[in-house]
Formats: structure tokens, C-alpha cells, sequence
């Protein structure tokens, strides 16, 4: 088992960073699959500092991939006690890449695909300093009955979603908007028509504006 993550990094453009933003991939991918958005957002973030950590385990569906936890069993507790078990190493690549970059422990936003927006949207809440941004593309919230008890603190949020995604039901993200904004959290959600299970320029757009709004340009 990976005990510490890595990944792909893009450095800010140009000068030092003041903020980092952690992209985290689905299920079967890594973080090279991700970190393209690094450089589509990095124009109107010159200032921030992107990694894109590939997730702790090994994909357990296919020779190759990396996953925050296995799907072989989608119960809900299950998917919980998946998600408890990933939570702890994003938290500490999190902490480790602040430190590296000298940046202050609340510096930093978070942005997931798939399993990856998951991760974020329960890790994310979870967090102390809080994330500046949580970004969640075509994911869901994992344990929300346990989402207003655990909260650390009301990170804004933006929750972004294919109309025509049959990997991940947009219904996902519908409820997960309503239980983040029943336990106080300030949610932006955009749902794309014909969009499947994916990104398209209008998402990688929404994060981008997102993520500067957030991070203060």
C-alpha cells in the first residue's frame, strides 16, 4: 500500500506561489489525468500552485489505474468507510504540499472528478484550517447524515454536473447541493445539457472563475 502521495505539479506562472490547488482524479485514473486542468486554469491563476496526487491504491477493476477506494461495493457503508479510509491521505498530502511550497496551512482549494469530487466534498468539510474552494465535477456527497455533525467549517462550494452523465447520476449532485446547503454551506451549482460523464469547456471555464473568485485573483 502507497503510504504518501504523489503526482503531477504545475509551479505558479510566474513568481512564487500564494495558493495551492489539489485536483483529485476517478476512479481507474491518476493524476496525469487530471492535471491538464492545471494548465487550462493557470492564465487566470498566476499566482497559485496546482498538484494532481494520484490516488493511495491500486485500481482493483483493471492492471492499471489508481482509486481513493473500491467501488466492487457501492453500499452506502461501504462507500463511507471507503471514503473515511482515503480521507486521512489526502489530508496529509494537503498539509505536506503547503509546507513545501511555504505557504500558510489555509492556502489552498480543492477540485475532484468523479470519486475524486467525492473525495473533496467529504474530506474538504472535514478540514481545519478550511479549504478556501471545494470544486466538485460529476461527483456525489458520501455519508451526508453525518455531514452537518462533522463539519469544521463552511468552505464555499461549486458542484458541477453533465445533464446526460450515466456514470454518475446528476441526482448525485442534486442532493448533494440540497445537504450542503441544509448544513450551512454556500453552494454554486451548474448542470450542463448533453454533457456526459466528463469535462467540456463550459466546466473547465466555471471552475476557472470559481477558483479565482475564490482565491482572490
Amino acid at each position: 500500500m502507497q503510504t504518501k502521495l504523489d503526482g503531477p505539479r504545475l509551479g505558479a506562472q510566474p513568481g512564487p506561489a500564494r495558493h495551492l490547488v489539489v485536483i483529485c482524479h476517478g476512479v481507474g485514473a491518476s493524476g496525469d489525468d487530471l492535471i491538464g486542468l492545471a494548465h487550462a486554469w493557470a492564465p487566470v491563476l498566476p499566482a497559485v500552485a496546482f498538484a494532481a496526487p494520484d490516488a493511495p491504491f491500486a485500481y482493483d477493476a483493471a492492471p492499471t489505474g489508481r482509486q481513493w477506494w473500491s467501488l466492487a461495493d457501492r453500499a452506502p457503508a461501504k462507500m463511507e468507510a471507503g471514503v473515511r479510509a482515503a480521507a486521512p491521505y489526502l489530508d496529509a498530502f494537503i498539509a505536506a504540499e503547503l509546507e513545501r511550497l511555504g505557504l500558510p496551512p489555509d492556502a489552498y482549494a480543492l477540485a475532484g472528478f468523479s470519486q475524486g469530487a467525492m473525495t473533496v466534498l467529504f474530506t474538504g468539510p472535514r478540514r481545519l484550517p478550511p479549504p478556501r474552494a471545494i470544486l466538485a465535477y460529476a461527483g456525489a456527497l458520501i455519508a451526508p447524515d453525518t455531514l452537518a455533525a462533522e463539519a469544521r467549517n463552511h468552505a464555499p462550494v461549486l458542484i458541477v454536473h453533465g445533464e446526460a452523465d450515466d456514470v454518475v447520476p446528476p441526482a448525485r449532485s442534486h442532493e448533494a447541493e440540497a445537504r450542503l446547503r441544509e448544513a450551512g454551506f454556500p453552494v454554486e451549482a451548474h448542470y450542463i445539457p448533453d454533457l456526459d460523464h466528463s469535462l467540456d469547456p463550459t466546466a473547465v471555464t466555471l471552475g476557472a472563475a470559481f477558483l479565482r473568485a475564490a482565491l482572490g485573483g
